[in-house]
């Protein structure tokens, strides 16, 4: 009874929002400013909720609660339970993000009872000059980082990235991080909701109050190493797919399709659910006798019992996705 699921649309107002997010999902463009899609998630507070074929309106935790492992994937419902284990979000960054940092499992989970929060991002529209902050560039202490947060000199002590169409990051829990102005990005994480802001440039929120920072509990999840390079460097396949991060948590590749040609994904092996958000062009995808249509600006979530799909570009122009499955 499963096949390739579509969401309804499930956009998150911001105060760093932009307003590009409504157009790509096919919505009349306004003001407000919309920062995130939650394009697959099964986060209490905001579920996807499927829009096609018979199982539309139910959420994406009353399906799992209903098929288990065969949306799940055998293995990942013996380490997750029903506890859905990825997130998958565009984000329009019309203004810069707070600078944050995720904790680990281990001390999410002892503080919040939660998942900790490794996330990747795949860059999928920047402004010329557009930029990213991904790690530290110099060696802190946490004495020298709670001074450079209070006299609001962190961001210097940051790594910055000018980042193109294309580029990825992976950011591990404990890494510093904000993406900035001018740049959208599909992400892919651990399904958590848990971050710690350090510094907001003293922003008001959409509320008009001060919005809150963590700068104690950033201090004990911080990973203060610096490193020499922050950037996934890949090779962009003529044809198929490539990996593009590979973690404890998840797998994620780009996958190109030209026009005419036939993609065929065999992905049973790994006991997974995978997701598919395209990126450029409009993919079909089918699964036995189920095809849907995957416009750029949309995913779709293939239950682990269809992982054998096959993807065609719906016309003359080439195709690229994200493909991700749990771990």
């Amino acid at each position: 009874m499963l096949y390739p699921l579509l969401f309804e649309d499930n956009l998150h107002e911001l105060v760093w929002g932009g307003t590009k997010l409504k157009p790509l999902k096919g919505l009349k463009a306004d003001s407000q400013p919309i920062g995130e899609s939650w394009e697959i998630s099964d986060i209490k507070e905001s579920p996807s909720v499927v829009k096609n074929g018979s199982l539309k309106g139910q959420t994406l935790g009353s399906l799992i609660a209903q098929y288990g492992a065969e949306l799940l994937g055998e293995r990942i419902f013996q380490r997750h339970g029903t506890e859905f284990p990825l997130l998958v979000k565009f984000i329009d960054a019309a203004h810069d993000l707070s600078i944050q940092v995720h904790p680990n499992d281990d001390l999410s989970r002892a503080r919040h009872g939660k998942l900790g929060k490794t996330e990747m991002w795949y860059v999928m529209h920047a402004d010329e000059g557009a930029s990213l902050l991904s790690g530290l560039r110099e060696p802190l202490t946490p004495e020298e980082y709670e001074r450079r947060v209070q006299d609001g000199t962190i961001v210097d002590a940051l790594a910055r990235h000018e980042v193109h169409e294309g580029d990825v990051f992976f950011i591990p829990a404990g890494r510093i991080h904000a993406i900035c102005g001018g740049i959208m990005v599909c992400e892919i994480q651990q399904s958590s909701d848990v971050t710690y802001r350090l510094f907001d440039y003293h922003r008001l929120g959409l509320d008009g109050k001060p919005r809150e920072l963590h700068t104690e509990l950033a201090k004990d999840a911080i990973d203060y190493r610096v490193l020499p390079e922050y950037r996934t460097h890949y090779e962009i396949p003529s044809l198929g797919a490539v990996t593009v991060a590979d973690c404890d948590y998840f797998t994620v590749n780009v996958v190109k399709v030209d026009p005419a040609c036939a993609c065929q994904r065999d992905l049973k092996e790994f006991s997974s659910f995978v997701t598919l958000s395209c990126l450029t062009g409009t993919a079909l995808i089918t699964d036995g006798d189920e095809t849907v249509t995957l416009p750029t600006g949309f995913s779709c979530l293939i239950p682990a019992s269809c992982a054998d799909f096959t993807i065609r570009p719906a016309d003359e122009q080439p195709v690229r996705l994200l493909e991700a499955w749990a771990k």
